[in-house]
């Protein structure tokens, strides 16, 4: 009897990458979303259910026969729409329906670095739900990504658009802060990888280079054509410059959590690269289309029927 395989927002970003895999290796996939009405980019082949955490017994009925959760479920920033209480009090909902329903393992995305003591409610927030999952029951794999890139990712690809649009670009402080991004399929493979297996393991999920900040703005300007001067400025002002851009384009560019993490390292780890994938050679396939247009998260979560992603971003 074919095994079930379901996995969090088919529709959305790592999400997809994962359902792809999955249905390259003939599996059945299912998937749990907030966007059930979302233009399908799998042709039928994946069965959709609603995420409705306000509904356990929905849930875990979803789950029913489902061998292994790939759970990629998260959110960026704390938002009037959604916050990271709320998205850990749901994936608490989900673990528990996985449990109910007799899933036989977890592949759980986080992050690198979590830690309940944070003062950064992304990675407390992580830290108690992968706490919370080995005490749940299933076999688990959790994986701890850094930033992902691939051609729907929103970070490299707003950095590619702002230096195309804006004669400088501010760094926040000097730059030398480092972190290991990892392509976004290199990821699904890895989980799709550990779906198989029964033995309960956490991985840093990083790629093969690290770069500093200052060297990743660099890389992408040399690789777009657009090698502008880098302005090293407060992360204060950082911060109003990257509100103002976020006004501009109705959106939240960056928020000063997600700059506390990123020069504070948390974005970077002592461990073996586990993806392939160069982000060098990447942005010089990729360079004609990124940062054409901006990428914003909010348009995506506000429009839950439209493509999530365009085909250039």
């Amino acid at each position: 009897m074919k095994k079930i395989h379901a996995v969090t927002g088919a529709f959305g970003y790592s999400g997809r990458y994962i359902a792809s895999r999955l249905l390259e290796r003939g599996e059945e996939v299912v998937t749990l979303t907030n966007s059930p009405n979302r233009e399908d980019l799998f042709s039928g082949r994946v069965r959709t259910f609603p995420l409705l955490f306000d509904e356990p017994e929905s849930l875990a009925a979803a789950l029913a026969g489902v061998d292994v959760l790939y759970n990629t479920y998260w959110v960026r920033f704390n938002h009037r729409m959604f916050t990271h209480a709320q998205a850990e009090k749901n994936t608490l909902v989900l673990f528990e329906a996985a449990r109910r329903a007799g899933v036989r393992r977890v592949v759980h995305v986080s992050i690198t670095n979590p830690a309940e003591d944070s003062p950064l409610e992304y990675f407390s927030g992580k830290a108690r739900l992968e706490r919370a999952l080995r005490e749940s029951g299933p076999s688990y794999a959790i994986l701890r990504p850094t930033v992902l890139f691939g051609r729907e990712d929103i970070l490299i690809n707003n950095i590619a658009w702002a230096l195309r649009r804006f004669p400088v670009f501010a760094i926040f402080g000097d730059g030398s802060y480092r972190l290991q991004p990892i392509h976004v399929d290199d990821l699904a493979t890895l989980a799709v990888a550990e779906g198989k297996g029964s033995e309960n393991v956490t991985i840093n999920a990083i790629g093969p280079e690290t770069f500093t900040y200052r060297e990743l703005v660099e890389a992408i300007g040399r690789a777009i054509g657009q090698s502008r001067p880098l302005l090293n400025v407060p992360p204060e002002v950082g911060f109003w410059l990257g509100k103002f851009v976020g006004w501009l384009m109705h959106d939240t560019f960056i928020t000063r959590d997600e700059i506390r993490g990123l020069m504070s390292e948390l974005l970077c780890v002592k461990a073996p690269a586990t993806g392939k994938t160069s982000l060098a050679t990447w942005l010089r396939s990729n360079a004609g289309t990124l940062g054409l247009r901006y990428a914003s998260e909010l348009d995506r979560r506000r429009n839950r029927r439209m493509r999530c992603f365009p085909d250039q971003i």
